[in-house]
């Protein structure tokens, strides 16, 4: 596969998890990476580990201030952005019907959904004057089964999420860009820590782990233009897709 030396990237909700590995494998192929997160330290040390490859700025993907302000320093710093892998997400800990609170629904709706289309919104003008683009979005496996663990919110948010990034995928396909979504079952990120009932040892070590879904996303990025993964499911082996 080629690497990615000159393609331009910028991953949201790269701080931690997935986002920080998607950022550091891409950097690794050669790419010029932005990370975005609400929070500025992580993202220092992700930019710390790629020696120079990964620049950072704050980002609240539910703001859509902080998103432009966002997009336009990566965009000043990059040149142009040719591959946008947003991964930005949350859950909450009240998650059945009879407990979430409105203002969790609304919380998870506004950053998973509404984040998602705001910083898709934000790149895309660039992607359709230039007739190319990759956009990848983290989404979820709850994002195609409502399963109770994910909850009723989560599950709704990922929903949306799922149609968002097929509609765009469809509407832009003939100006070149491509819109992928990426459907991970059980990882071994910090959500875990709002489940329930706590995640034991034994269980996080035999469920996906970050790296696992970044190197899907680097096998998407490396693609040449005519091919386009429209959705990708990703589980751990022992975990039944139901």
């Amino acid at each position: 596969m080629p690497g990615l030396e000159n393609k331009k990237v910028v991953v949201t909700g790269g701080g931690t998890g997935i986002g920080e590995a998607c950022a550091l494998i891409l950097a690794q192929a050669g790419a010029d990476v932005v990370v975005g997160g609400r929070r500025q330290e992580p993202l220092e040390k992700v930019a710390a580990k790629a020696e120079g490859k990964i620049d950072y700025h704050v980002i609240d993907v539910a703001d859509r201030d902080s998103v432009a302000a966002f997009f336009k320093a990566a965009n000043e710093k990059l040149g142009q952005i040719d591959i946008l892998v947003h991964c930005a997400g949350i859950n909450c800990r009240d998650r059945s019907m009879e407990v979430v609170s409105p203002e969790d629904w609304d919380r998870l709706m506004t950053v998973n959904a509404t984040g998602a289309f705001n910083c898709m919104q934000a790149v895309l003008p660039q992607m359709r004057e230039r007739q190319d683009g990759l956009i990848i979005n983290i989404c979820s496996i709850s994002g195609l089964r409502a399963a109770l663990l994910g909850g009723v919110a989560y599950n709704a948010s990922k929903f949306a999420m799922t149609a968002l990034g097929t509609t765009v995928a469809q509407e832009e396909k003939d100006r070149g860009i491509r819109v992928s979504t990426i459907y991970p079952g059980e990882v071994e990120t910090p959500i875990l820590d709002e489940r329930p009932v706590p995640v034991s040892k034994e269980h996080r070590a035999k469920i996906l782990q970050p790296e696992d879904v970044a190197a899907a996303v680097l096998m998407i990025s490396q693609l040449p233009p005519r091919a386009h993964v429209q959705d990708l499911t990703i589980k751990p082996t022992t975990a039944a897709f139901v």
